[in-house]
């Protein structure tokens, strides 16, 4: 997920910080781009709450790039918005429920909402 990505390459970030006196250390356009996106499309950015968005959608298994979509993108409704972005939550033998899709965005919901 984003902000997944937003924690790690923060940490990194200022790592590199610490070491750039040196000019052979500078930090690159692409990492400090890459950096901005990752932090301004994050929909969470305690790590606390990234790592119970983990944990939440961990337990539907979920296909990594579903988990990923669904955690990036926070959807609100089941059918016009989760199930149009991933189609695949649908499958049988996994979430084919639609209340099951309701409590998973609920819980997302409820992260959000604390954080």
């Amino acid at each position: 997920m984003n902000s997944e990505v937003a924690i790690i390459l923060d940490h990194k970030y200022e790592q590199l910080q610490q070491i750039s006196d040196d000019p052979a250390n500078k930090i690159s356009q692409v990492f400090e781009k890459s950096l901005q996106y990752v932090k301004r499309f994050s929909r969470y950015k305690n790590p606390d709450a990234v790592r119970q968005v983990r944990e939440i959608l961990s337990k539907y298994q979920l296909a990594e790039f579903e988990l990923c979509v669904l955690g990036n993108l926070c959807p609100d409704t089941v059918e016009e918005e989760a199930i149009a972005m991933v189609s695949s939550i649908k499958t049988k033998g996994r979430i084919h429920e639609d209340d099951q899709i309701e409590k998973l965005l609920h819980d997302l919901s409820l992260i959000k909402k604390f954080e």
